[in-house]
């Protein structure tokens, strides 16, 4: 039995439908009865668990083989992180209770950066994660491609698409749900010992100015990207109603800058196969 957390996202259906194909049981975590009538559809066992609720969360990881992790992202998190160190501890607890055989969790490229920025509430998960007695893997794959879903409408619309990614011609490690999907299935089915890391991400590299190379060639019209400043990165998440959105500014600027990378570097990461094409290609036929 495979149990698997967050199981409603693109990454977590992945898991479950990769596993459900290669024939083993799965049992799906979900929030409510009504998120799990399509899992126990496909042949799941469902099991109703918050993220925060331990007690939950034990008894859905009890009797399992394997768990997949996956953190709630908090986009706009207090300043000491208390909403993922609430949920990391609830996890962590969960998980040494019930002692499944082995875990998998989703981490993220940058989740071994000592510089302040959103994506340390991964680093943490990971630091409270290793002291458990059961094998760990941690896979980190790099920028979603399918973050490119809130550009649609603007190329589409109006030909351009504003970054922040910049300059237009940096490169930065991407990566499909559907390969990270994959992936992490393959990976819960292996037997291991102690902590393990797999860097993970697509084909090549992409840059801003690929971005909208593709995305005029799928719209059959001109699109191009254009930067948003950088000093204007704050008064812009405030006005959109983000209370802290410092921690999301020193993301990006670790992709910008660099800093954000994976620790094996490219050449020691995992290779995706699904292209920038094809998920953009699939973005655009939902209608976003």
């Amino acid at each position: 039995m495979y149990a698997i957390t967050a199981v409603t996202g693109q990454v977590g259906g992945v898991v479950a439908r990769t596993l459900l194909a290669d024939g083993k049981e799965v049992r799906a975590i979900v929030r409510n009865a009504e998120k799990g009538k399509a899992w126990a559809a496909q042949g799941c066992e469902v099991a109703l668990a918050e993220m925060d609720d331990t007690v939950a969360l034990q008894k859905a990881f009890t009797g399992a083989e394997a768990v997949f992790i996956l953190l709630p992202p908090t986009f706009d998190p207090s300043p000491d992180f208390a909403e993922a160190r609430r949920t990391i501890a609830s996890i962590r607890n969960a998980l040494e209770a019930a002692r499944p055989a082995r875990v998998v969790c989703l981490s993220t490229i940058g989740a071994n950066a000592t510089q302040p920025n959103l994506l340390n509430q991964l680093g943490m998960l990971e630091k409270e994660l290793r002291t458990l007695p059961m094998p760990v893997t941690f896979l980190r794959p790099g920028w979603f491609m399918e973050n490119a879903a809130w550009d649609v409408a603007s190329a589409r619309e109006t030909g351009v698409i504003h970054t922040f990614l910049q300059p237009l011609d940096k490169p930065v490690p991407m990566v499909a749900t559907a390969d990270v999907g994959r992936v992490a299935a393959e990976l819960l089915q292996q037997a291991g010992e102690g902590v393990r890391i797999v860097d993970l991400e697509g084909p090549w590299r992409v840059t801003p100015k690929e971005i909208g190379a593709t995305f005029s060639k799928l719209l059959g019209k001109p699109v191009r990207m254009e930067i948003v400043p950088r000093e204007t990165w704050q008064g812009l998440f405030e006005s959109q109603g983000m209370e802290n959105p410092m921690p999301r500014i020193q993301m990006i600027d670790g992709f910008n800058e660099g800093w954000i990378e994976f620790e094996s570097g490219q050449a020691g990461s995992r290779k995706g196969t699904t292209t920038l094409a094809t998920v953009y290609q699939n973005l655009i036929q939902k209608g976003y």
